[in-house]
C-alpha cells in the first residue's frame, strides 16, 4: 500500500468516526429546544391586554389569550396557515382574524372561514411562577 493511500484511509476512518458523535450533538439540541417548556413572557404582561404575542420566541411565533386567573389558557401560532400573515385576537368574537386575506379560525385554531384551509399549530401552555410558558403539542 502506498503512503498516500494509507494516509487517505486513515482519514476516511477518523472521518466516519467521527460523524455519528457530530449528529448525535446536533439531533439532541435540536429536540430538547422544540419539545420542553420555554418561557415567552410573563404573566403580567398577559394580564395586561388578555394577550401575550412573543413572535421571537424559542418555540416559534406564540399568541397566548387569557389571564393568569384564567382557568383555560390558549396558545397558538399566529402565523395564518394562507399566506402567513399574523392572526389577531378578537375577543368580543371570540376568534383569530387574519388582517390579509379574512381567514378565520376558532379559540383551538381550527379554521371557521378561508381561504385558509390549515388549522393553527397550537401549543400547551401555562404560568409556572410569574412566567407563562409553552411547549409544542
Amino acid at each position: 500500500m502506498k503512503r498516500r493511500d494509507f494516509i487517505n484511509w486513515v482519514g476516511l476512518g477518523w472521518l466516519a468516526s467521527s460523524l455519528p458523535v457530530a449528529i448525535a450533538a446536533c439531533s439532541a439540541g435540536t429536540k430538547s429546544a422544540s419539545t420542553d417548556w420555554q418561557t415567552i413572557g410573563t404573566s403580567a404582561d398577559l394580564d395586561k391586554t388578555g394577550q401575550l404575542l412573543a413572535k421571537n420566541s424559542p418555540a416559534g411565533p406564540v399568541l397566548v389569550i387569557g389571564t393568569s386567573k384564567s382557568a383555560n389558557l390558549t396558545a397558538v401560532n399566529p402565523t395564518c396557515t394562507h399566506a402567513g400573515c399574523t392572526v389577531g385576537w378578537k375577543a368580543d368574537a371570540k376568534k383569530f382574524v387574519c388582517p390579509c386575506h379574512g381567514s378565520e379560525y376558532s379559540i383551538d385554531g381550527k379554521v371557521q372561514k378561508g381561504p385558509a384551509t390549515e388549522a393553527l399549530k397550537t401549543y400547551a401552555v401555562k404560568i409556572e411562577n410569574s412566567s407563562v410558558e409553552v411547549k409544542p403539542s
